[in-house]
């Protein structure tokens, strides 16, 4: 696609002699309108002085009146819907409730320091289901045990969704059926008359120890500046309207917390490892911001808030590139409009966190997941942390988005999903850069997605390794 358009230009190769000794064209990169709809996930004044049930409550009753109309549309108007307290036993009905999975191998800091039990350290796991686990719905008042026609391996802890069936005489509620919200209305896509790209990349890892890493990171940059390529390439590179990275700016490496443990004696002439990724950072950013517009999304290991929703970098981090317009900092999550196409992404904490606690491999499939329960963190405050909301849960989906996108992810995958009323959304799992040397670029025109590799020298490589760029 990208590839395709950049080799139909008319423009001489690198190989051809040059037509004459002036500098030679000059590609003006595409203009396109951007509107930033983040605002519900910027804090205010912070209080974590409230206790979680309330998020949980306000999800409920954000969530009940979409899941009682998607009920009646699956099973009937007349369908039975009650609450907990309304069961008959016998009687098929339908509720409405948010799911608690109740898991023996979940970590518990309690576990950990019971000393009356002299219980040792629980080893590590990459997942944390078994077959004892068990599914519990509740609601505001009651919780009763699931049982029957609903899968608990890929269910996970804070999903709302409506399920029908008849509480037995074991005081047990056996699921015949279950429904999510599924996707919410969609603004229709506007038609654009050229094509025009948006950069996607997460995983930057500054600060790690990998050279061939900061080659390609490099060679990312020049592609995106145009001085990579023959003409061609740089009047496709002028067709790439915005670029995001996506969290994880900087490597895990940067954070030594046995520093936080020592004397200040031992550590005060030391300087943090962060305090050079973020230098390295600014001089990148100062390349792109000078060229393209550019919004920069904070992760895991980056320099702000751990819970979410993180609240954007600082601009005081980045001397150099701060002066300029084009530089945007924003969210995690964030959500934009580029050009009518709405923009909805994580940088992959909420995606892996359910990873954790279910059998769904795929990032894609979880992504996926996410938009069918019209949630962005149902895991979120049980093992996500999160900011104790009060009055409104600001990770339920009130507006379908075009590209919904998640980072740091293995690998590339892209879908394209259809909705029960038409919607189409681009689901897109941003690979990690460090380790895969890979970007994506999403046709803002035409919604499709494509990878953009770079390969270079690398110690473990043979030494036939070649150094490529592919479309």
């Amino acid at each position: 696609m990208f590839s395709e358009l950049s080799a139909q230009r008319e423009a001489s190769s690198l190989l051809c002699r040059p037509a004459s000794e002036d500098q030679g064209p000059v590609f003006d990169r595409v203009l396109q309108a951007y509107t930033p709809c983040s605002e519900r996930f910027k804090l205010g004044e912070r209080s974590f002085s409230r206790q979680y049930a309330h998020i949980y409550a306000a999800r409920l009753m954000q969530m009940r009146p979409l899941l009682t109309e998607r009920a009646q549309q699956k099973w009937g108007v007349n369908v039975r819907i009650r609450k907990l307290c309304d069961l008959q036993t016998g009687e098929q009905c339908c509720i409405v409730g948010t799911l608690f999975k109740h898991m023996e191998l979940q970590p518990s800091i309690l576990k950990e320091i019971s000393e009356e039990h002299n219980l040792l350290p629980q080893p590590a796991r990459a997942r944390y289901i078994s077959d004892a686990d068990e599914l519990i719905l509740e609601d505001e008042l009651q919780r009763i045990k699931l049982e029957g026609k609903i899968d608990k391996d890929k269910c996970v802890t804070g999903s709302v969704i409506a399920i029908y069936g008849a509480e037995k005489n074991d005081g047990k509620f056996t699921v015949e059926e279950f429904c999510t919200a599924d996707l919410p209305l969609q603004t229709p896509r506007p038609s654009l008359s050229s094509d025009k790209f948006v950069l996607l990349a997460s995983g930057l890892g500054l600060g790690s120890s990998h050279a061939d890493s900061m080659l390609g990171l490099q060679l990312l940059v020049d592609m995106i500046t145009g001085q990579l390529g023959d003409q061609g390439e740089q009047s496709g590179a002028a067709s790439i309207s915005r670029v995001l990275l996506a969290g994880n700016l900087l490597s895990q490496s940067t954070q030594n917390k046995e520093d936080s443990t020592k004397a200040k004696y031992l550590t005060k002439k030391t300087q943090a490892g962060s305090v050079e990724a973020i230098r390295l950072l600014d001089e990148l950013l100062l390349q792109l911001v000078a060229s393209v517009p550019v919004d920069v999304m904070p992760g895991q290991y980056d320099p702000t808030n751990y819970t979410l929703p993180q609240q954007p970098l600082h601009r005081c981090m980045f001397p150099l590139c701060s002066v300029y317009p084009t530089l945007q900092l924003v969210s995690n999550p964030y959500q934009a409009n580029i050009d009518g196409v709405k923009f909805l992404g994580t940088s992959g904490q909420n995606v892996s966190d359910i990873q954790k606690y279910s059998s769904v491999d795929s990032h894609l499939d979880i992504l996926e997941n996410t938009l069918r329960l019209r949630h962005l963190a149902p895991t979120a405050p049980d093992t996500l942390g999160c900011y104790p909301f009060y009055q409104k849960d600001p990770f339920v989906l009130e507006e379908c988005p075009h590209v919904y996108f998640s980072g740091n992810a293995p690998s590339f995958e892209s879908k394209l999903v259809k909705g029960p009323d038409g919607q189409e959304v681009l689901l897109v799992t941003v690979p990690e850069f460090s380790s895969t040397q890979m970007a994506c670029l999403v046709n803002l025109r035409t919604l499709e997605c494509e990878p953009v590799t770079f390969s270079a020298f690398s110690a473990d490589d043979d030494d036939e390794s070649e150094m490529n760029i592919s479309h």
